[in-house]
């Protein structure tokens, strides 16, 4: 046994001096040389909120904004030019609420497919659902409902390059009480819901747990936590938008997602629902639907964000009435469509915060500025539209490194033509896509 002890030794010795070995021998790395980019914007809304810049010429390198100088500067050898000089040029927009796992915004082709696909498709169709988003001018967004693991794959796989597509901060599964919103049993018949409830771990009944759903979302990599407060117009039971969860239940999520580093959202119809959230300390309210003066103080007393996903309704509405979705969803979307823009009106009338989302899965994806005409209608400008797409947008993902285009902040940066402060429905056509310094989409000849 001591030979053989000693004989493993020595050979061990040899095979970690190896490569100290090798390394010794190696000649020193060459330094790679920065990516340098100088792009030429006509006009530069470099702080959504702010007046515009006129001429200017941003300098990217190694994918971070390093100068915004005043005209047009004469790139040095080695750097790369973009003219953009008849262009409106601004950040990348930023979408709070997106679902771009699986088939998205065509529900009659998932119902007739779903029996032949699985979830390698669904990976599939989802680095579709990316591309189409990032060349929508969408270079950040929060997905908040798919495949926790496949999400998660997605994600790390744009941020290394192998995908293109957005930066994703991720939800993993929403988080739901059974029979609620985000139970994948709804509508099963009995042999089939017993199987589906087993692997369900996003499924939780009381605060003990829900802190369990939570932490095992986290341990699949979640960076966001989200939770049906109440129900949904989507699930294929007729149990109506009203309060799912208990207080002490959301509290329980809440309190743990924090305690994890993680900010808590909500999905939430009914003002019962939304106003339990907001009393358990949520960061963001999902949809928002039904707001009454209660709601609204509590909005502006707690400091919370209303995410509104006007588009959200009109698609699923839409989709329902053409027999794509269940009979049931039909009488929620048409009662959610109506109070929806009512309750957002008034809530943004009051002062309440407002950041850019639009539910897109249930829309189609690379349609998500066609939320922006709904802001409009809502009472913004076109100036405080975009701003709640970028700097307001960034300011809920807790991130300074996004949102406007600054020395040191990440070079996300998108172009159209005309100005969409004078009419934002130009937002609809990016000309231009920049990911973290890398061009991803470039205007037609």
């Amino acid at each position: 046994m001591g030979k053989m002890f000693k004989s493993f030794a020595t050979a061990l010795a040899v095979v970690l001096a190896a490569p100290a070995a090798s390394q010794t021998a190696a000649p020193a790395a060459t330094a790679t040389a920065p990516q340098v980019t100088y792009i030429h914007a006509g006009t530069l809304l470099d702080r959504p909120g702010q007046a515009p810049r006129g001429n200017s010429t941003i300098v990217v390198r190694d994918g971070m904004v390093a100068e915004i100088r005043d005209g047009f500067v004469a790139p040095p050898a080695g750097a790369t030019l973009v003219d953009l000089s008849r262009r409106f040029v601004m950040p990348g927009m930023i979408d709070l609420h997106v679902h771009l796992w699986g088939i998205g915004g065509d529900p009659m082709r998932e119902r007739l497919t779903r029996l032949n696909t699985d979830d390698a498709d669904d990976m599939m169709t989802s680095v579709g659902n990316a591309k189409k988003t990032l060349a929508a001018g969408f270079t950040t967004v929060r997905d908040l409902g798919g495949n926790p693991r496949g999400i998660r794959a997605l994600r790390d796989a744009v941020e290394r390059g192998d995908v293109e597509g957005p930066s994703i901060v991720n939800a993993g599964s929403m988080i739901s009480v059974s029979g609620g919103h985000g139970d994948g049993t709804n509508g099963l018949a009995a042999e089939w819901a017993d199987a589906v409830h087993a692997h369900q771990i996003n499924v939780c009944d009381g605060p003990d747990e829900c802190r369990r759903a939570v932490r095992q979302q986290v341990g699949l990599g979640a960076q966001v936590i989200k939770f049906a407060a109440t129900g949904g117009v989507l699930s294929n039971v007729a149990g109506g938008l009203g309060r799912a969860m208990t207080p002490e239940e959301m509290r329980a999520i809440v309190d743990t997602a924090h305690a994890l580093g993680r900010k808590a959202t909500a999905h939430s119809h009914a003002a019962e629902g939304t106003k339990a959230a907001l009393e358990a300390g949520v960061d963001s309210i999902e949809h928002g639907s039904y707001l009454d003066d209660e709601t609204i103080r509590l909005f502006k007393t707690r400091g919370a964000w209303l995410v509104p996903t006007e588009i959200a309704p009109i698609a699923a509405l839409a989709q329902a009435r053409s027999g794509a979705l269940p009979p049931a969803t039909i009488p929620k979307a048409e009662a959610a469509a109506v109070a929806m823009h009512a309750s957002h009106k008034r809530a943004f009338a009051a002062g309440v915060k407002f950041a850019f989302g639009t539910d897109t899965g249930v829309s189609k994806h690379g349609d998500n500025a066609t939320e922006f005409v709904q802001l409009i209608d809502l009472g913004m400008t076109p100036a405080q539209a975009i701003r709640s797409a970028t700097v307001d947008a960034a300011t809920v993902l807790g991130r300074d490194d996004l949102g406007t285009l600054a020395p040191g902040k990440r070079a996300d940066i998108i172009a159209v033509t005309g100005s969409p402060l004078d009419d934002v429905r130009r937002l609809e056509q990016v000309d231009f896509v920049m990911h973290k310094g890398v061009v991803a989409k470039q205007p037609a000849a």
